[in-house]
């Protein structure tokens, strides 16, 4: 318990730990492939880890592929054209838009590098903990409205969860490179933690009486969005203070997760937003 506490003052007070040496110079070996154009314009935009080089297919060409050399060229990193075969292998999938780069894998926030982001949103924290979201095209979609909607923050657990691959970045369409990710071995002693904080856990599940759109979203919250089979994990819901749903009609018995959290993040927006135009 201590130990999440004391990353979530690093996490509010901006200050970084630095991680021990044998990790770090492992970590600095990794390397992943990001394809699709989205995903690696924003990656240079954002430059939150190091791009080695970009492959172009041969004979590619477009106003967006062009926006990506210039702005790589201008940030001196190499780009390669390539035969189409090559590119496939490289990427490993046939949708890679014609274009490729050899990148640092994302960092997310851990609990010894957690690292310091200014709230998007001031003293009312908007956070977004994902409970047992196993799904890649799920997450990206997610992480892409959360962007949107000027989540401080998205809150995974270390397992149950999916983790911000190359797949997940093009499901994003790029966003991830711009957001606030951590991960946390416990996330029930992290909602403990909130809540000491005053952030109120408001968990999305389609048994609740209270509807989302009756529910009061403008204080500091944190949405807690479960996977689509399972949903949220039992003790989860018991540490939420209060779960709200999504009215529906006909025979689908729930949302797709990622629609489920556009509505609910969306719906937490509008609410803020009008009180921030008083």
């Amino acid at each position: 318990m201590q130990i999440d506490q004391d990353i979530w003052i690093t996490f509010l007070s901006g200050r970084q730990t630095a991680p021990e040496t044998s990790k770090q110079n492992s970590d600095n070996m990794k390397t992943e492939i990001l394809y699709g154009i989205n995903p690696i314009f924003e990656a240079l935009k954002a430059g939150r880890r190091r791009i080695f080089e970009i492959y172009i297919e041969e004979n590619k060409t477009s106003k967006r592929i062009a926006k990506v050399i210039k702005v790589a060229e201008s940030k001196k990193i190499p780009v390669k054209k390539v035969k189409t075969t090559q590119l496939k292998s490289i990427a490993e999938t046939s949708r890679h838009q014609g274009i490729s780069a050899k990148v640092k894998p994302y960092v997310m926030a851990s609990f010894t590098d957690i690292p310091g982001s200014k709230l998007k949103n001031g003293n009312r924290r908007f956070l977004l903990l994902l409970d047992n979201v196993l799904d890649p095209r799920n997450l990206g979609a997610i992480i892409r409205t959360a962007l949107g909607v000027g989540i401080d923050c998205i809150i995974i657990p270390k397992d149950r969860s999916a983790m911000p691959t190359p797949a997940v970045s093009r499901t994003s369409a790029g966003a991830i490179e711009h957001v606030c990710l951590i991960r946390v071995t416990n996330m029930v002693d992290t909602i403990k933690i909130l809540k000491q904080q005053g952030v109120w856990i408001v968990g999305l599940d389609k048994g609740a009486d209270q509807t989302v759109y009756a529910s009061d979203l403008t204080d500091s919250i944190a949405i807690v969005i479960g996977g689509e089979e399972k949903g949220i994990r039992p003790l989860v819901k018991k540490n939420c203070d209060f779960m709200v749903s999504i009215p529906q009609m006909g025979q689908v018995n729930s949302l797709n997760a990622s629609v489920a959290a556009a509505i609910a993040m969306y719906e937490a927006f509008r609410q803020r937003s009008l009180i921030n135009n008083c």
